[in-house]
């Protein structure tokens, strides 16, 4: 199996290098990844400025290709340029954080894997709950297993699955949920400060969304200590409100 590994962190987050680690069992791993982190920076794509490459070693040995643009440059790079052929498998991942309910729309992490999808290759989000004190290890075993899994099953068209592990030791993780996205906002607030030449800036930060007591919403089942699958489409038409749309009486 070819696999094409990529992310938003960087090719030198803690991350990427623990997924590596173990899908580099199961198949060839090519990594093509950012230079440096492009968190939340969601399906861009670099149209301004050139895209440069150059080679990564991590612990002395060569490691993948790092780029100067998105995750989806990254897997729109490596089919075009880095590999010969199309992949069997694009991994996204692993993410420092959820990417769970809303911030699939902001994730870099989704968007790299939602590229792959939009090519015709089978591919996977691979995210972690936490953002302290992060432990890949169990999200980049299960992840592999389920790139195992994946590469004898037949994903519908544009459709990819974006994972989502507790940040916790495999005996403290409950099961693994199919899950819905989840539809409650994130909770976005700017912080208002001065820098040292007395200019007024303000930071954005935000809260994760109020919780239901539902064991099918990702969000909620990731904070219960469950690990959750979820099946994530390209196509965003709305095939109901279409059909209501072509009863309107609407002339130019």
């Amino acid at each position: 199996m070819k696999i094409l590994l990529t992310n938003d962190d960087g090719i030198y987050a803690e991350g990427i290098f623990a997924l590596y680690a173990e899908l580099k069992k199961i198949g060839k791993v090519t990594v093509v990844a950012p230079d440096s982190e492009r968190s939340s920076i969601g399906h861009a794509i670099t149209l301004a400025h050139p895209i440069l490459m150059k080679k990564v070693n991590r612990g002395g040995k060569f490691f993948g290709f790092g780029i100067t643009g998105t995750p989806a440059d990254c897997v729109k790079f490596a089919v075009g340029i880095i590999l010969k052929q199309k992949p069997d498998l694009v991994v996204s991942g692993i993410n420092l954080g959820p990417n769970d309910g809303c911030s699939v729309f902001y994730s870099g992490t989704i968007a790299g894997a939602r590229e792959g999808a939009i090519l015709g290759i089978p591919s996977i989000a691979v995210s972690l709950g936490t953002f302290v004190n992060p432990d890949f290890s169990c999200a980049a075993k299960f992840a592999a297993r389920v790139a195992k899994r994946i590469h004898k099953m037949n994903l519908p068209p544009k459709t990819f699955l974006s994972l989502n592990v507790p940040n916790k030791k495999p005996k403290e993780i409950k099961g693994i949920r199919m899950t819905r996205q989840g539809m409650e906002p994130i909770h976005g607030y700017f912080t208002k400060r001065v820098d040292p030449n007395q200019r007024t800036y303000y930071w954005m930060s935000g809260r994760s969304p109020a919780m239901k007591s539902d064991l099918s919403v990702d969000t909620y089942a990731l904070n219960r200590n469950y690990i959750t699958i979820t099946p994530m489409r390209c196509d965003l038409t709305d095939e109901s409100v279409l059909a209501d749309l072509e009863k309107w009486d609407v002339r130019l």
